[in-house]
């Protein structure tokens, strides 16, 4: 086993500005929702269902009830966002949570298996709102660091330029030379031929199990996610409606869904949504994640039944985001790794 004596007083030296900076801007953060007329809340990190994307993993435990009544399986939360929306239907309507989060198999300079999620939600408000939002927390947690730039390696953002917006089509087009949605004949059943044609022509591989979503995110991650955000913030939005997850299709264009991305330094700090309120076709979504993440994984969660009834007696109309405060702080502090702005890492 390989040690990582974090506690020894010089490595430990060597982080603790950037953990004074991280203190401030937590510290910031808060403050910024409590004036605009938000409640922090706090909700449990066990839940009977984690979190549904197909490709993310999750950590499960077992509740022993006392006296050897029963036992249950439940998992360890990768956000709060279940939790959050019944309190959305319960009457809060202006809401965030500082909450760590747990992810299985992710271990890297920008990924670790316990980190810290900012997520908010706004009734009565568009996606747009919380794009407003990405855009003040940048600036306040460069105020609250203490600089004037956001930095990665050599790579810089202005935190205080407004964010441009690029739609995920144009970002396709002007890196790549493809049209994304000409691949997508049904938008919500994409076909993988097409899109893989065009990838192997930008000198990408591509395999014989690939699907359309595989394919999607090689290009990205290989030839559009290292050019955003330098300069100025990046808001890629308009995902094809097909990568919905838990928002609703654009009132624009069915085609493509309220969803959006934020990037710094080609880092993505937050995805947020115009929330998805309708119960059965949320089901219908979970159930096709789940039969992609049981074809690809060998593994099914449960569908979290509470939260669908919660969302059938009528969740408002809303927007919510989710954001990675580890790499917020990163990127104000310059640091490398995410194990730099935490005050303990997870042992390897």
């Amino acid at each position: 086993m390989v040690r990582n004596e974090w506690w020894r007083p010089g490595d430990f030296g060597r982080r603790r500005p950037a953990l004074m900076a991280r203190r401030a801007i937590m510290a910031a953060v808060r403050s910024y929702f409590d004036a605009d007329g938000f409640v922090e809340v706090e909700t449990p990190c066990l839940q009977r269902s984690p979190g549904l994307e197909p490709h993310i993993m999750a950590l499960s435990t077992d509740l022993a009830e006392p006296f050897g009544a029963s036992r249950s399986r439940l998992y360890l939360h990768t956000s709060p966002e279940f939790s959050m929306k019944k309190l959305l239907v319960a009457g809060m309507s202006r809401i965030y949570q500082i909450a760590h989060v747990w992810r299985d198999g992710e271990r890297s300079p920008l990924h670790h298996p316990e980190f810290t999620m900012l997520e908010w939600y706004r009734t009565g408000a568009g996606y747009e709102t919380l794009m407003e939002d990405c855009a003040a927390l940048l600036a306040l947690a460069a105020r609250a660091a203490g600089v004037p730039l956001l930095r990665r390696g050599e790579r810089t953002c202005d935190p205080f330029a407004p964010p441009g917006r690029l739609p995920v089509q144009r970002a396709f087009q002007d890196y790549c030379g493809i049209d994304l949605l000409a691949t997508a004949p049904d938008p919500r059943r994409p076909d993988v031929s097409l899109l893989a044609d065009q990838a192997r022509a930008l000198g990408l591989h591509v395999g014989g199990s690939d699907s359309w979503e595989d394919v999607f995110f090689r290009i990205m991650m290989e030839r559009i996610e290292p050019n955003l955000g330098d300069d100025r913030a990046v808001v890629l939005s308009d995902y094809p409606v097909s990568m919905a997850a838990l928002s609703r299709p654009s009132p624009a264009d069915p085609r493509v869904a309220e969803r959006f991305e934020l990037y710094a330094c080609g880092v993505e700090l937050a995805n947020g949504f115009g929330e998805l309120t309708d119960a059965a076709e949320q089901r219908r979504r979970f159930e096709a994640d789940m039969d992609l993440k049981e074809r690809l994984y060998g593994v099914r969660y449960p569908i979290d039944e509470d939260f669908l009834a919660a969302l059938e007696a009528g969740m408002p109309d809303c927007a919510g985001i989710a954001m990675g405060l580890d790499r917020l702080v990163m990127l104000a502090t310059g640091m490398d790794r995410i194990d730099d702005v935490l005050w303990a890492p997870v042992a390897s």
